[in-house]
């Protein structure tokens, strides 16, 4: 496969890597802030059930010293068409500034920790409902 090929398939890798810790961060504002504005589809099981795996997935990693599969995958296409890890496009210069930064490694299980904890904690605070038929 030609290198440009690779390169595409690793932005679309990180790009899918963003919408996941996407998905993790803004899915619990939406939980707090759709039960104060009342949004009905924050109460679904799937929706809830889906965050909190997602989650719990991104906090088992840190504690077992894991790295991301997608963090993996991107740096070996990266790898495999001959560019330096994290170095390439716009798209992959841009987000991932947003996505990785340096600390040390006790510092990403506390905060994914905490962060699962609230996650957990909002099915008490906003218990999700059963379907409404």
């Amino acid at each position: 496969m030609p290198s440009s090929w690779l390169l595409i398939l690793a932005d679309v890798v990180l790009v899918l890597h963003v919408l996941f810790v996407a998905f993790v961060v803004a899915g619990l504002g939406a939980v707090y802030l759709g039960h104060w504005r009342r949004w009905a589809w924050v109460y679904h099981r799937p929706f809830r059930l889906l965050h909190l795996s997602a989650i719990g997935y991104v906090v088992l990693q840190a504690w077992w010293g894991m790295v991301c599969p997608l963090t993996t995958w991107e740096m070996a296409l990266r790898a495999e068409a001959g560019v330096a890890t994290y170095a390439g496009s716009f798209i992959q210069h841009w987000l991932h500034r947003v996505l990785y930064f340096t600390a040390p490694e006790w510092v990403f299980v506390v905060v994914y920790t905490l962060f699962g904890g609230l996650v957990l904690a909002s099915w008490w605070l906003v218990p999700p409902r059963a379907r409404q038929r």
